[in-house]
């Protein structure tokens, strides 16, 4: 559980475009086997601890001929951003995605700055 020390809450969202392969043949629509993308997101604002960070499919193009597999989750969470990874496997063929995103933590109050 993230317990939160303090009466300032800050929540940033986001949504971001992670590939759209179908346009220049790339390896999520022609590929087969596991595949994976990393997409760096940096906070406007850094937190002032480590936030909980909650990612989602948000617009998915999949080839409706193959199953449709797909993993999704935020690594590398620290004050300043995060990384989605995108995951499939298999013959599954991924047009395109984008992803939602959303980070609760605490804000540095007006009064507090670091020297």
């Amino acid at each position: 559980m993230l317990r939160l020390r303090n009466h300032l809450i800050g929540i940033l969202q986001g949504s971001k475009v992670l590939f759209s392969d179908f346009e220049d043949d790339g390896e999520m629509w022609t590929g087969t086997g596991p595949r994976e993308r990393r997409t760096r997101v940096r906070f406007k604002t850094p937190f002032k601890s480590v936030p909980a960070v909650h990612v989602s499919l948000d617009m998915w193009d999949m080839d409706q001929k193959t199953n449709q597999r797909a993993d999704i989750s935020a690594t590398s969470v620290t004050e300043n951003g995060f990384t989605i990874v995108f995951k499939t496997w298999g013959d599954t063929k991924v047009a395109r995605v984008r992803a939602s995103w959303m980070a609760i933590g605490e804000v540095r109050g007006e009064d507090e700055w670091t020297l």
